[in-house]
Order: structure tokens, then C-alpha cells, then sequence
């Protein structure tokens, strides 16, 4: 019999301590997938900070650190500056880079730093218990906004590829998401090219993966699918905000 699948060499082969429904397990699939296909499993080093994948270390076969809170791209120039023929890559929630983390991410977007960031963003805060992120959406129900996030006291969601977008040491954002076949299959394709842009050595690149958290979101995980379609996608569009490989921006 014909093999046609199999567990990526760089996932270990131990049970995901996520949640039914949680897309962290598709993505880890998907970055395991793209370092086994560019054989970089020996000079990859990824970095976890806190967050719902702060066990991160414990699913890839590469080398791993753990970074404080938002922290990841600090550590994670640090280790490219001292090991620059390493690939490196951080693997963050919307929490964490966009909250505690903002001033990391801009800058270490902003300074081109040759780091990749795997970006989770489910529009609430997963591990703490389902309180309101920077990305949870005007009206979002959550744990600290029961009544719905109100932008006039709360502010508005935070687009980070947009944001980041217009830094010039920013070679590659896009948004992707996991939700069905035809996109999962775009969000490794875009996973794949901020690896290779990073190898190439043209700058920073982010990956935004538009997530679901049926837990914290009170959904069963087929519900949380279809509110992640029905909601976030309009205020997430999916696309690629800057591709400085292809020498224009597609928006």
C-alpha cells in the first residue's frame, strides 16, 4: 500500500495538550510540515513564549526557547544576531504579540531582524481564560467585556499586518487562516515563503493565521468555524499586505 500521509518528521509524536477545535494543532502541523520540506530541522530554533502554546517545545523536533511574556522577539534577535546561519522563528498569540509584546513586534519588524513570526490570532486571550485581546472584535463577548467590547471606552481591534505593513524591514505579512482545505493549503504556502524569505535574508516576515477558540468562545468547534467565517473574516480579510520578494504589495 501506497503511503500518501504521514506525520511530519519535524512534529514529535506526542498528544497536543490543546483543546477540541483549537487550531494550534493544524498550524504546528503546517510549520513542522514546511521545515521537513526545506530539511532545515538541524538549524531551525523556535521560541514560545507564554501563552496557549507556551508548550510549544514539547511538539518540534528542532531546537526550542522559551521567552518571557511578548518577549519572543527579543530573544528571538538575540539568537539570530549570535547565530545568524540559523533559521529562526517565533510562534505567538494575538495576546501576547499584540498586547504585552506590541513594542517587540514593531520593532523588531521595523529593523528588518531576519526572523520569521507565526502569528495565532483568535481574538481572545486562551490560556488566562477568555478575557478581551487586542483583536477581539467591537462587540465580541468576553470574560472582562460581557456586554460586548464597546470601542468607545475599549478601543478599536488592532490589524497587525496592516500596522506592520508599513515597515520598511518588513519583507512578507500575510494573513492566512485554517478553516477549510483551500486555505489551510494558502496558509502553509505562505508559511513556506516567509521560511524561504528568511533564508534568503530579506527581513522580517509574518504570518497572521485568523484562529478559532471554541473554549473561550463558548462554541462547539464545527460553531466556532462557522462564527470565525461569519465574523472574523470580515474584519480580518484574508490576503498578503506586503511581498517585498515580488516587488509590489498586492494591497
Amino acid at each position: 500500500m501506497t503511503k500518501v500521509f504521514q506525520k511530519p518528521h519535524a512534529l514529535c509524536d506526542v498528544p497536543l495538550h490543546y483543546c477540541p477545535g483549537c487550531s494550534h494543532g493544524i498550524v504546528h502541523r503546517l510549520v513542522a510540515e514546511v521545515i521537513d520540506e526545506l530539511g532545515i530541522e538541524g538549524s531551525t530554533i523556535g521560541v514560545a513564549p507564554v501563552g496557549c502554546a507556551v508548550f510549544a517545545y514539547n511538539y518540534f523536533e528542532c531546537d526550542m526557547q522559551e521567552a518571557a511574556h511578548g518577549r519572543a522577539p527579543a530573544v528571538a534577535t538575540g539568537i539570530k544576531r549570535a547565530l545568524p546561519d540559523k533559521v529562526v522563528f517565533t510562534y505567538q498569540g494575538d495576546g501576547d504579540l499584540a498586547a504585552i509584546g506590541t513594542a517587540e513586534t514593531v520593532h523588531i519588524a521595523t529593523r528588518g531582524e531576519k526572523v520569521t513570526t507565526i502569528f495565532i490570532n483568535n481574538a481572545i486571550y486562551g490560556m488566562t481564560g477568555g478575557q478581551m485581546a487586542p483583536t477581539t472584535l467591537p462587540g465580541q463577548i468576553t470574560q472582562t467585556t460581557p456586554y460586548g467590547r464597546d470601542v468607545s471606552t475599549q478601543g478599536y481591534p488592532v490589524r497587525v499586518c496592516e500596522m506592520l505593513s508599513t515597515l520598511d524591514g518588513v519583507a512578507l505579512a500575510a494573513r492566512v487562516a485554517v478553516n477549510n482545505i483551500k486555505n489551510i493549503k494558502a496558509a502553509k504556502a505562505a508559511v513556506k515563503k516567509a521560511f524561504e524569505y528568511q533564508i534568503q535574508g530579506l527581513g522580517y516576515s509574518i504570518v497572521e493565521v485568523v484562529s478559532s477558540c471554541p473554549t473561550n468562545w463558548g462554541l462547539s468547534p464545527k460553531e466556532a468555524v462557522k462564527w470565525l467565517e461569519d465574523n472574523m473574516l470580515a474584519y480580518y480579510p484574508l490576503g498578503v499586505y506586503k511581498d517585498k520578494g515580488e516587488g509590489a504589495d498586492a494591497k
